[in-house]
């Protein structure tokens, strides 16, 4: 796929625009594998010189301080800034929420300073630029999609605008479910949920987030991030309507229209 890590680069006396933060949902997970190929894939396209840190990326340590073990985040941390900083990172980009709040946030008080963002605002750029064509019609043209924000974009950082924008570029016909925006509703995976056993309760929030997407009666669920990914495709399979109605991620939608 022509993806080179920055050590690669570097023997070569050269240094990527940007380096691509795939994570460890994006490197392990089958499901959001898809979501790290679709993006670099479109990166290429794009002409963007981009490289990953490979068996050098460490987990963020953003699920650990989620969970409450500050000296596992920190040691972690403080790992991942010495390897950034070693060969002088500047812009970081990743698919995943949770790895772009804490690099963004949580890493500059560490002595790790970049400019990061999330693959939905990177895609949206290329197109505004340019640099990203997008041809004509396609699947999703005219068809009714949910959008799902995920709590670490949406309310953690306020990105509402750009993974809308990509949508309005697909020519979706996008129908917002009743909890959006700031209101949103989280996926049930966020703040370490993803890695426990549930709490006692009448529904699993997936679930809930599920019946909320559903009562928009749409044809497919977009989302940006791994987590939701897997959240949302559960629920769905809760109701037996995953076979009906796929979850995409943003760059996998994008993927299906490049001229």
């Amino acid at each position: 796929m022509n993806v080179k890590t920055i050590a690669e680069l570097q023997a070569e006396d050269r240094s990527p625009e940007i380096l691509f933060w795939v994570g460890c949902a994006g490197s392990f997970d089958a499901r959001a594998q898809k979501v790290t190929r679709a993006l670099c894939e479109i990166l290429n396209h794009a002409g963007v010189e981009f490289a990953i840190l490979g068996n050098e990326e460490r987990c963020t340590g953003d699920p650990a301080r989620r969970a409450g073990n500050e000296f596992l985040f920190q040691m972690t941390a403080a790992m991942n800034i010495e390897t950034l900083n070693m060969y002088g990172v500047k812009k970081i980009v990743t698919a995943c929420p949770h790895c772009f709040n804490v690099l963004k946030n949580e890493y500059p008080v560490l002595g790790g300073n970049y400019e990061v963002v999330h693959h939905t605002q990177l895609l949206n750029e290329l197109i505004s630029i340019g640099k990203l064509k997008l041809k004509e019609g396609g699947d999703f043209k005219g068809r009714r999609i949910t959008y799902h924000d995920s709590c670490y974009l949406g309310r953690a950082n306020d990105v509402y605008e750009a993974p809308r924008a990509l949508l309005e570029a697909l020519d979706v016909d996008l129908v917002e479910m009743k909890r959006s925006r700031k209101n949103g509703l989280c996926c049930g995976a966020g703040g370490a949920q993803m890695w426990k056993e549930d709490e006692p309760g009448d529904k699993r929030i997936n679930i809930e987030r599920v019946e909320e997407a559903l009562e928009t009666d749409p044809t497919a669920v977009a989302a940006n991030c791994p987590f939701c990914l897997t959240m949302l495709q559960d629920g769905l399979k809760a109701k037996e309507k995953n076979e009906q109605i796929p979850v995409y991620d943003l760059s996998e939608m994008v993927l299906t229209r490049l001229a």
